[in-house]
């Protein structure tokens, strides 16, 4: 098994690539140490890393966030290790099967469909390009969109930048009722 990594915009946060499905088509999905990972053994042990400060499951990668202290050099032949033991000896993502959430829309507003597909056709993928995903929250009546990042987004000193320059410019040029994206924290 070969797995690839990749840098990110958030110089906390790689990407890696184990060649194999992750997630498959199931909603990406975040752990933070300290919080409940008890749904995912392969998350517990990443972040029982020492270093490691959150793990992010997409389709086809992981995302790691380790500490601001922490060194990759040091860090990265241990998680590569640690994924790779993992998938070889097909020890589980999840304890139960997960549901892929099926999206039943239940927003009638058409401007709240249009900036869905937006996100989920243009943007999210771009995103995912990077290690991270961004979540749909809200749209309120003054036009404003919010969003959660996640992954190797969350925190990204680019994130700003990002959200204004390219996410913000693309939803307002398609949907003319959007007059600005704001971040929502996790």
């Amino acid at each position: 098994m070969f797995i690839q990594t990749e840098e990110t915009p958030n110089p906390e946060c790689l990407k890696f690539m184990p060649g194999r499905s992750v997630m498959g088509d199931l909603s990406p999905m975040s752990f933070a140490a300290g919080s409940s990972c008890e749904t995912s053994p392969f998350s517990k042990r990443l972040l029982a890393i020492d270093g490691v400060e959150g793990v992010f499951l997409g389709s086809d990668f992981i995302t790691v966030t380790k500490n601001p202290e922490a060194d990759w050099f040091f860090l990265k032949s241990l998680l590569l290790g640690t994924i790779m033991e993992l998938f070889v000896n097909d020890f589980p993502v999840f304890l139960e099967k997960v549901e892929k959430k099926l999206v039943v829309n239940e927003d009638s507003d058409p401007i709240v469909k249009q900036i869905k597909e937006l996100l989920d056709t243009r943007i999210r993928p771009a995103v995912a390009q990077d290690g991270g995903d961004i979540i749909f929250d809200s749209f309120d009546e003054d036009g404003i969109v919010y969003l959660k990042m996640q992954g190797a987004c969350a925190g990204c000193p680019s994130s700003t930048a990002t959200l204004k320059s390219g996410i913000e410019n693309m939803l307002k040029h398609y949907v003319p009722e959007v007059t600005e994206v704001r971040q929502v924290d996790n």
